[in-house]
């Protein structure tokens, strides 16, 4: 194997390793596999800035514990296509009976993709924090960053555009139109966008288009009535400090690994 032994355990010498061939690394153990399987309400995301020449991301599957949002699995992949996704999430079920009802993500095509395919029967919702970077990312590739920056009315219209994620499913179309009158004509690029992407183009007729992201994976107002965690935010914030502590970007694969295992060795000390 390309892993060092010492790579191959935790802390407290138990086996850290669920599957490894050339297309993925899954860092894991029994104990935090059972955990994820109490817990019905999973949390996904990755981050790239850690990953070593030869895997292209990090990915890594976190639960609602009582101190926090926390990594129970750890996945190296070599891409990000749909495919790539579907090996690490056959292989994690492969572990165990597991049922969890919802899990939350960013838009990324292939983990869209991928969760449809892997896990049709359970809640899918895209997390507010990265729908936000999704109309943010667009705001500056329109041109439109000064204008977000200097006026406040438009800073406000785009925060009101964000804020479609927690009304109410049946009002999302109303609240769009209401919102796009209150827009100047420089944005009308960023409306397109935002229609064709989260709200459906209007057909020639009556009623829309699907839009590439559906309402419901996007729309977390029923997480927001029922108090259903909905924090990716701290598994952003989790991605971001993990980077900071690994310090250089495409670390060697024992740094890398030993880094993952002083993350676990934390949550085993935190849960005692």
């Amino acid at each position: 194997g390309r892993l060092p032994d010492k790579l191959r355990k935790t802390y407290r010498d138990e086996g850290f390793i669920s599957h490894e061939d050339k297309k993925l690394i899954i860092f894991t153990k029994k104990t935090n596999l059972s955990i994820l399987k109490q817990n019905k309400h999973w949390f996904a995301d990755r981050t790239f800035k850690v990953c070593l020449d030869d895997y292209y991301q990090l990915f890594t599957l976190h639960a609602m514990m009582t101190i926090a949002i926390t990594p129970l699995v750890y996945g190296l992949l070599i891409g990000k296509s749909a495919e790539d996704y579907n090996l690490f999430i056959e292989k994690v079920l492969e572990q165990d009976n597991f049922q969890p009802e919802s899990i939350m993500t960013d838009f990324e095509t292939g983990t869209i993709k991928s969760v449809k395919d892997m896990l049709p029967n359970i809640l899918h919702k895209g997390c507010l924090f990265h729908f936000s970077q999704v109309v943010w990312r667009q705001v500056q590739s329109k041109g439109l960053t000064t204008k977000y920056n200097e006026d406040e009315v438009f800073r406000l219209n785009v925060k009101q555009l964000i804020a479609l994620a927690i009304v109410p499913l049946d009002q999302i179309i109303i609240g769009f139109d209401l919102i796009c009158d209150q827009f100047d004509d420089d944005a009308d690029d960023l409306l397109e966008y935002f229609e064709k992407t989260c709200i459906g183009e209007p057909k020639r007729r009556t009623g829309r288009k699907k839009p590439e992201f559906d309402h419901k994976l996007w729309n977390i107002h029923d997480r927001v009535v029922a108090t259903v965690p909905r924090p990716n935010n701290s598994v952003e914030g989790w991605h971001n400090a993990f980077a900071n502590r690994v310090a250089i970007s495409h670390p060697t694969i024992v740094k890398l690994g030993e880094k993952v295992r002083r993350e676990q060795s934390k949550f085993e000390v935190d849960m005692t």
